[in-house]
């Protein structure tokens, strides 16, 4: 399984891909979908067209997404939120199953703790994949969903499985 992790961003949208085999999570790649400023519209589409430049470089087989937390500034909410849709349409154009996780979840999957810091993360991503260079705190952040989403995918098939030999 080729696993893309997003983290949404309307300047920065983090992503990182990482493989998983049997026991085995390896990193690919991390990188960032960077816009600056400009016209919200033109903003968007370059998310849009950096993004599907990823999945087409990359190939992975599932995407994961962090939710989004609604905080005090609601024109800045909502402006997260439309990023935050290209991130969930552009794995969907690709025919992904796309997975989401609260940040609070993405934490408490990798760190063990739900209210971690952004630096408690950045090092538990480091111990999970070994030797990785990230680009910046949204790749590392985008990996960790990406890892998060590698764990829960592991525990549902282990499931799944258990499920199918009790039935038969």
């Amino acid at each position: 399984m080729r696993v893309l992790g997003i983290d949404p961003g309307l300047r920065n949208m983090g992503w990182g891909v990482i493989d998983v085999r049997d026991s085995k999570i390896s990193h690919v790649a991390n990188g960032v979908c960077q816009t600056g400023t400009g016209p919200l519209a033109e903003r968007l589409l370059s998310l849009h067209k950096q993004l599907t430049n990823v999945l087409a470089e990359w190939a992975p087989t599932t995407a994961a997404v962090e939710q989004t937390f609604v905080n005090k500034d609601g024109v800045g909410t909502l402006k997260l939120g439309q990023a935050r849709a290209i991130a969930l349409l552009v794995p969907a154009q690709a025919g992904l199953e796309v997975g989401e996780y609260a940040p609070n979840a993405v934490k408490k999957t990798v760190v063990g703790v739900g209210h971690a810091e952004k630096q408690q993360v950045d090092h538990m991503v480091r111990l999970q994949l070994p030797g990785v260079k990230i680009a910046n705190a949204d790749a590392a952040d985008a990996l960790a969903i990406a890892l998060c989403h590698a764990h829960h995918a592991r525990s549902s098939g282990r499931l799944a499985a258990a499920l199918q030999r009790a039935a038969s």
